[in-house]
């Protein structure tokens, strides 16, 4: 069993994706981050930087505390054998992927929500969204070649899909991208999926 400590982010659902996907039996914790939850000192002792998403593996007699999203996805892989091959190259387009959404993509899309939200600088939001869009036109080339980010579904599609969902809008009103729309249809349509945006 797992402990699921998350909140409504794309952060926070990614892993969501990854549990539901292996069928990984879990129990969610939703913290809200408003009220200082992912400060609490019992959160603290899992996460020392009080950021979720994290995760508290019970199995093999050994409590296994993980925090990040992307450590996560890596280690439920690794745990369940899913969603990341064995063979070098196409792992390493898997990974060059995932760590695209994680490193470049997600990032783009919090700096959008603190210059909207926090620092209500309005230039700042709009150059977020520009290179948001910019980052998106990439996979959306990558995806007319391809029906997912690395050829087969896996942790890439699993790392975009919750920042994508979560700037379905701004991704409308740019227009274009259509093999991103598709894409992201096809994985938005995946039962498992269903069930882990409905988690958080």
């Amino acid at each position: 069993m797992i402990d699921f400590y998350t909140a409504g982010t794309g952060n926070g659902r990614r892993p969501a994706l990854m549990l539901e996907e292996c069928g990984v039996a879990y129990t969610t914790h939703k913290l809200d981050l408003m009220k200082g939850e992912g400060r609490s000192p019992e959160f603290l002792k899992i996460n020392p930087i009080g950021a979720i998403p994290a995760i508290v593996d019970h199995d093999g007699g050994k409590d296994v505390a993980i925090a990040q999203s992307g450590a996560i996805l890596l280690y439920l892989a690794e745990k369940t054998g899913k969603f990341l091959p064995k063979d070098a190259a196409t792992k390493a387009a898997h990974l060059q992927w995932m760590l695209f959404a994680l490193t470049d993509i997600a990032p783009t899309s919090s700096a959008i929500f603190y210059s909207s939200t926090k620092l209500k600088d309005q230039a700042a939001q709009t150059f977020f969204e520009e290179r948001l869009l910019g980052f998106l036109g990439h996979a959306d080339q990558r995806l007319g070649q391809s029906d997912y980010l690395a050829g087969e579904y896996g942790l890439a599609d699993m790392a975009l899909y919750p920042v994508y969902d979560g700037r379905r809008a701004l991704v409308e009103a740019k227009g274009g991208m259509a093999d991103l729309k598709r894409w992201a249809d096809a994985v938005g349509s995946r039962p498992a999926v269903k069930r882990a945006m409905a988690v958080v």
